[in-house]
């Protein structure tokens, strides 16, 4: 490729924010500014349960707009349960703005409403190809504010909404710009209650979507995109590395002391700004490899039920499985860009000694601070076995959405190495 046929332009987006304690009193004021008239909030029975969502909807109606709630979204969402809430939303719409309340799960299933509300069409037809038609939207969507209650999956940041697609078995995703949130209000209070397990796990998504991000192949090494080519993922660039690594260095110290103690609310301050951070740099460079792999371990569980979790079925949380083969993908992707994965490891560890091979020292910080804070010790404590990897590697070939951000180019091969390595990491 000559230089001529590099990209030279990357593109940033992100919602509007506001962050801060009490945040959360104002969104009723927001959505006045939008014009809004009826809105839905989506939340899940658990978040419900704490009164989060009724507060809010009721300082919503305190503004004179009347505000309904849908509470059945199902933690990790699938087709069958977006499609409940797309039903609900047609049902006793129409609403001229959305409020999430809760995790991604929610924020991502109010996506999937306010897609289907905004646009014809069913849920399968939006889903990203090969597993979905990959349609694209061809009608703006009403205002969404995303408002999180636990601090990991960044989506109140991004264009994506993901879901375990059931009768093939796989977790896939809605991918475009229009899925952004309008306004993402970050309000720390909200995630205190947050079981250890959820702030494990939910931690280790923000610092893979950090990590990856700042390791993602360069925006220039790719080929010249025209205007209407652009995707939301555009590859490690400036802006997204200064969020990424702001968010590597809160998530040093506060990641472990959240864990060890909920109500330090210093450290769940520090949470809510690496999640607000890290989805603002993912949210447009992308994520690579251990995303990818992380699809296929959440979608082909078995019988694995996780602590801090509903547990009436089993499941992977999404950044659980996406930290079980982090160690062993960054160990691959280590020769694309030594300082890099070697900046990302001081940022995480900075007075951690490490005298062996470059290439295993953020493998190895990474397995000392899931060990740490009680993550699984790899894919075989989650239910899976060696005769596993086949299936595994299938899954992760269908995202190639996310394999296109890798700074090595994996095969079929290297997959099956990077979760065979992961199947035991300590």
């Amino acid at each position: 490729m000559t230089s001529a046929e590099h990209e030279t332009v990357f593109t940033y987006g992100a919602p509007a924010l506001k962050y801060g304690t009490g945040s959360s009193d104002e969104i009723g004021y927001d959505l006045a500014q939008f014009g809004a008239r009826r809105v839905l909030v989506v939340t899940d029975p658990v978040v419900a349960a704490t009164g989060w969502p009724e507060r809010i909807a009721e300082g919503i109606r305190g503004y004179g707009i009347a505000a309904e709630t849908f509470d059945g979204v199902h933690v990790e969402p699938t087709d069958v349960s977006m499609q409940k809430a797309v039903d609900f939303a047609r049902g006793t719409g129409p609403y001229d703005a959305f409020v999430a309340v809760g995790g991604g799960s929610s924020i991502d299933t109010a996506k999937a409403a306010n897609l289907l509300t905004s646009n014809d069409g069913e849920l399968m037809d939006y889903v990203n190809a090969p597993v979905g038609g990959g349609r694209a939207p061809a009608n703006p969507l009403k205002p969404l504010v995303a408002v999180p209650t636990t601090t990991g999956t960044g989506s109140e940041s991004t264009t994506v909404c993901v879901l375990d697609v059931l009768s093939l078995r796989v977790k896939s995703g809605i991918s475009h710009l229009r899925l952004r949130p309008t306004l993402a209000v970050v309000d720390p209070r909200l995630t205190v209650s947050q079981p250890a397990g959820v702030t494990a796990a939910s931690g280790m998504d923000i610092l893979c979507h950090a990590a990856e991000s700042y390791t993602a192949k360069p925006y220039t090494e790719f080929g010249r995109k025209r205007p209407e080519e652009r995707v939301p993922y555009c590859g490690s660039n400036p802006l997204a590395d200064m969020f990424a690594e702001k968010s590597l260095q809160l998530l040093s110290w506060a990641l472990p002391a959240a864990v060890r103690d909920g109500d330090d609310l210093a450290a769940r301050e520090a949470m809510a700004l690496a999640a607000t951070f890290a989805g603002l740099g993912f949210g447009n460079a992308g994520v690579h490899i251990p995303h990818a792999n992380a699809y296929p371990i959440a979608g082909q569980v078995r019988d694995f039920h996780p602590d801090g979790y509903p547990g009436d079925e089993a499941m992977v949380p999404h950044g659980m499985a996406v930290s079980l083969t982090a160690p062993a993908a960054f160990r691959f992707t280590f020769a694309a860009n030594p300082e890099r994965h070697q900046r990302v490891a001081r940022l995480l560890a900075p007075d951690f000694e490490w005298s062996g091979d470059f290439a295993d020292h953020l493998p190895a910080v990474l397995t000392m601070l899931m060990r740490e804070i009680g993550l699984p010790a790899g894919i075989g404590a989650v239910g899976y076995r060696e005769s596993d990897v086949d299936s595994l590697v299938e899954g992760t070939l269908k995202q190639q959405r996310l394999l296109a951000t890798a700074p090595r180019t994996p095969s079929e091969k290297d997959l099956a190495g990077i979760l065979r390595d992961s199947v035991q990491l300590w």
